[in-house]
């Protein structure tokens, strides 16, 4: 299970501009509490990185808390979602088991019910308890394990994305030993040395003996809190049985059977006729800026007010964002601790883990 694979770290931090859904429930943040640091043999960044390349996971099963204080504001209902974005607000436990490549289940627990994923070879069963519904493809026979949610739900996953975007931009140094779960870790820290990134740094705690990525934290410049932590409170590496991957319906729910010609996911975000939409990236690493242009003709301004009169509560967002201006144009910005987003009047969305000046410098360019 490599874990340096081609991903830019912006994969996991640009969505947060747009999962905005607020789900309530989950286990509090306490359970992260700091225990005293175990004593280890000292090891390097360099020889972490290869426990990490080298490991081996046969299954594993665990709870998992995860919080996230992005300094997003409170929008709920305003943007769709599926099962896994809510994970980038709040407070959430999910339970997660894992049994090769082709096996795995997340439960997304809350006080009002449960959201599952379950994927059992070529079939993938998504339920949702609240609703009593559920769905159901079956993946193409080349698929593998890319079909798995784009978002990260265990330390691994998330220490996964961040590792691939590994180059001379990051510094990468060993942290203070930790116990996570129970289990003795190392922590192995990643900072940008752009100084354009909002991020301060990454620090991913290591289990001793497993090699598993166990603690998954991102701090946010400035703040010695971190704005985005997710971490194993209770984890074994027995292989779970495999009728934790057989998904019955319950009594009484309504079942959606997807067509097997469906568009994949990755294709969902292009209009119906085909065209692909007019996205690109500007910068690498922890510096990389996504530019996406309105579609259609006319005024962008035009279009957005025409957009907001559909959804009041929208246009009242939009037009409560700062207005800003300068030798690049002039339009509103959006701004949290993690992310920056420039909506320009020429319509123009430029979007990244990097300071508005660094949004200012792409939109002139």
């Amino acid at each position: 299970m490599s874990v340096l694979k081609s991903r830019p770290v912006l994969r996991w931090l640009v969505p947060l501009t747009a999962a905005v859904t607020v789900v309530g429930g989950g286990a509090a943040i306490g359970t992260f509490a700091a225990q005293a640091e175990p004593s280890l043999p000292p090891r390097t960044a360099a020889q972490l990185l290869v426990d990490l390349q080298t490991s081996r996971l046969d299954g594993l099963s665990g709870t998992v808390v995860q919080r996230a204080d992005l300094g997003l504001p409170p929008l709920v209902g305003l943007v769709g979602g599926n099962e896994l974005t809510t994970l980038l607000t709040g407070t959430h436990t999910l339970r997660v088991w894992h049994s090769g490549p082709d096996k795995q289940r997340v439960a997304l627990l809350d006080t009002l019910g449960e959201q599952d994923i379950v994927r059992n070879g070529r079939d993938v069963w998504t339920w949702n308890s609240r609703t009593n519904t559920a769905s159901h493809r079956v993946l193409p026979a080349e698929a593998g394990r890319e079909s798995a949610p784009e978002l990260p739900v265990t330390p691994k996953e998330a220490a996964d994305r961040a590792l691939a975007a590994i180059d001379p931009s990051t510094e990468v140094s060993v942290g203070r030993a930790a116990t996570v779960a129970g289990r003795n870790a190392y922590e192995l820290v990643l900072a940008p040395r752009d100084a354009a990134s909002l991020v301060s740094q990454v620090r991913i705690a290591i289990d001793a003996r497993e090699h598993v990525p166990l603690r998954f934290e991102v701090f946010a410049d400035g703040s010695d809190s971190p704005a985005f932590e997710m971490a194993f409170t209770q984890i074994s590496y027995a292989r779970p049985d495999a009728d934790q991957f057989t998904f019955n319906p319950p009594p009484g729910v309504t079942v959606t059977e997807e067509k097997a010609g469906a568009r994949p996911a990755e294709d969902r975000a292009k209009p119906a006729d085909g065209k692909k939409p007019d996205v690109r990236t500007v910068g690498e690493g922890w510096a990389t800026v996504v530019v996406a242009r309105v579609d259609g003709a006319g005024p962008a301004r035009e279009k957005r007010d025409a957009a907001a009169a559909d959804a009041p509560d929208l246009g009242a967002m939009l037009g409560s964002l700062p207005a800003v201006k300068g030798d690049w144009g002039s339009g509103r910005l959006f701004s949290t601790k993690m992310v920056n987003v420039l909506l320009t009047d020429d319509g123009r969305v430029i979007a990244g883990a990097v300071t508005p000046e660094r949004l200012y410098e792409v939109a002139r360019g």
